[in-house]
């Protein structure tokens, strides 16, 4: 499974919205798990992003269309970063 580093910023309207944030989190990982994700945890943050979360999928494709999926919601902006574990990052510098 692929690896993920999603930051995330609420919208205006997830402001809002905020006493709900904790039913969409929940929302969110069903609907993970229901694409054949899944996301290992989640903090809220203080500074330039408000969470973040690790997770993972099977492929960037099936990632790409859960992250897009949480994004029609318009409560969240997010920024995804693929995340290589240490042995594979292991493996890519001992291959160079």
């Amino acid at each position: 499974m692929a690896r993920y580093i999603v930051l995330a910023n609420w919208t205006d309207q997830g402001v809002k919205n905020i006493k709900d944030s904790a039913n969409r989190l929940d929302a969110a990982k069903a609907l993970a798990k229901k694409m054949g994700c899944e996301m290992h945890e989640f903090y809220m943050t203080v500074g330039a992003y408000d969470m973040v979360v690790m997770a993972e999928a099977p492929n960037d494709e099936t990632f790409a269309k859960f992250s897009l999926n949480l994004a029609m919601g318009g409560n969240i902006r997010t920024t995804t970063l693929k995340a290589f574990p240490e042995d594979a990052y292991r493996k890519i510098i001992g291959g160079l």
